[in-house]
């Protein structure tokens, strides 16, 4: 078991099924390792140029190893960052824009760029000047949680005391704040056979908590929420997946980045590191690319020729035919893409990954934004007091609309709506006009007297993450039973026990982590893959800094019995 490391206390994004430091292991003065200096310059594949994809291929260069980065789009990935045509400096995030500073691996990047973020407006948060909850008709207005009605304090301490009661959740935190690995792995593998195939809906509806405060108290809880807003379309999904994130403090204290999030990849992408092997200083990916990455991929096989010692080599094909050959790949895409996107050789992986890659569960995703001449909003009702637009939780289409300030005297950003899965779903087939109207209909019924309309400057900007063919979702949500999967496709990275066929192919990415949906998960399976190429082409660990390979068979993820034999 790794030793104790210091900590400062807080709560981070230590995640119960794997708790390795990937922050202290980012800031080890040691590094992350090293390759033979021979294998200088070798180049490696990187498929996306998502954050994921950007850290795989930036930890690898300074390594010392050549990443080459193919992206079928905009860099980037879900941390995209749109523009109103008519005001290019304002900006809204179509993707990851709210940032839990438990992610402290992600911050690691953040502050090595040295990027700005601000006081994200969640329900309630410090920077949000007012609040409305609208259910049923029935509309409240607060400013501060302390002036909720009674009713939703239930409905709140009715979730604390099934997370406390069903959940180990004082404890769980406990562990987490002293980053103590084997409390944290006692408590989660206790739980894991008992919830695998517990869905969210039916934890609650099974703790005492909401069984005593009967059903509205559920539907509310649906409606309302926990930390950033309504959770009820997360209903389907694993409990393991929800603990995963209230366990960590990711559904609460977030930030966004000044400028939006794509900020985050391109910075990366332009950012010259201070400690290089092998490259000059001044290196940087944008460099090594001269200026933009390979295009789309469009298959991936092994290549006829082999590499040395009866190694697997790689062939990459993209869009327009042009190929290369690599020792070592890293696929960090939507890993359903892999199957209906890139023509990859079914022989690379082994066939229970194949499983588990067509088992995964996505979440669909849709905002719509508008922009507006200012912050109307802010100016308080002479005759009420009140701020006439707040940040809105509503059982109608919108679910969450959020206010987006960029200052008393500029243009400001109304994201009109914000939803997940069946909410989603409503909007997929409509246009950006048909949506605005639509979101536009149902704020006017919560707030008759305020004339959103007159403030609104140029076009409506639109998402809908599951119509976009290079992602088909927003992220990975497990179901009940999936954990399995989970651990298969997590635990991939390390290839010591695979047959030889199967290895020098990785995947990361969110929807391989254990904390989809969260940017945090995107870092960390991208440092596994690096990690698991760096071993592959004969590479070690820093002696000082282990890496998360090292750490598996202590701390690693539980394995749950998976056996198919159909011919017994």
């Amino acid at each position: 078991m790794e030793s104790l490391p210091q900590t400062d206390g807080s709560i981070n994004m230590l995640n119960p099924d794997f708790p390795f430091n990937y922050d202290l292991y980012l800031q080890h003065p040691a590094g992350l390792g090293s390759v033979p200096e021979e294998l200088h310059g070798t180049e490696v594949a990187v498929i996306g140029a998502g954050l994921s994809g950007l850290v795989t291929a930036y930890e690898l260069m300074i390594l010392g190893l050549k990443p080459v980065i193919y992206e079928a789009d905009q860099i980037g990935g879900r941390l995209r960052t749109a523009s109103f045509p008519s005001a290019p400096d304002v900006t809204c995030d179509l993707g990851g824009m709210r940032f839990p500073t438990s992610g402290k691996a992600l911050y690691h990047y953040i502050n090595l760029l040295g990027l700005d973020t601000y006081d994200f407006p969640n329900p309630l948060a410090t920077p949000t000047d007012s609040t409305v909850i609208e259910l049923e008709g029935q509309k409240v207005y607060v400013e501060d949680e302390a002036d909720l009605p009674h009713f939703f304090h239930e409905v709140a301490e009715a979730w604390k005391r099934a997370l406390r009661e069903g959940a180990h959740f004082d404890e769980m935190q406990e562990a987490i704040k002293s980053r103590d690995a084997d409390q944290i792995k006692r408590i989660w593998n206790s739980l894991l056979e008992e919830f695998d195939e517990e869905s969210f809906y039916g934890f609650i509806a099974n703790s005492a908590a909401f069984k005593e405060a009967g059903f509205s108290h559920r539907e509310t809880f649906g409606q309302v929420g926990f930390g950033s807003g309504g959770w009820d379309t997360d209903f389907p999904n694993s409990i393991l997946e929800i603990l995963r994130v209230v366990y960590t403090d990711a559904d609460d204290n977030h930030r966004g980045i000044t400028g939006g999030a794509n900020r985050l990849p391109l910075g990366l992408w332009n950012h010259a590191p201070s400690q290089l092997a092998h490259w000059p200083a001044g290196t940087t990916l944008a460099s090594l690319h001269g200026g933009a990455p390979r295009g789309a991929v469009a298959r991936i096989a092994r290549s006829a020729a082999g590499g040395t010692n009866g190694a697997n080599t790689f062939d990459v094909t993209e869009r327009f035919g042009r190929t290369a050959t690599y020792p070592a790949v890293v696929s960090t895409v939507q890993s359903w893409l892999l199957s209906t996107g890139i023509d990859t050789e079914e022989s690379l992986l082994p066939p229970k990954l194949w499983t588990a890659i067509e088992r995964s569960h996505y979440m669909q995703s849709s905002k719509t934004f508008v922009m507006v001449d200012r912050p109307f909003w802010k100016d308080r009702d002479p005759v009420t007091g009140q701020y006439p637009l707040s940040m809105t939780l509503t059982d109608r289409l919108n679910r969450a609309t959020y206010l987006l300030d960029n200052g008393p005297d500029r243009p400001a950003v109304i994201l009109l709506s914000y939803t997940w899965n069946d909410d989603a779903l409503k909007w997929l087939s409509l246009s950006a006009e048909r949506r605005m109207e639509l979101m536009l209909h149902s704020l006017e019924k919560i707030y008759p007297d305020v004339d959103i309309r007159s403030h609104i400057i140029g076009q409506p900007v639109t998402v809908s993450w599951e119509a976009d063919p290079n992602f088909m979702g927003a992220f990975k949500a497990n179901l009940p039973g999936h954990y399995r999967y989970q651990e298969q496709l997590f635990t991939h990275f390390d290839q010591r026990d695979l047959a030889a066929e199967h290895r020098g192919i990785f995947l990361a990415g969110d929807d391989v982590s254990w904390t989809a949906g969260w940017a945090e998960g995107a870092v960390t399976t991208g440092l596994n893959a690096v990690w698991g190429v760096v071993q592959h082409l004969g590479g070690q660990d820093a002696e000082q800094n282990p890496g998360p390979g090292q750490a598996l068979a202590s701390i690693g993820p539980k394995r749950l019995e998976n056996r198919l034999d159909v011919t017994a």
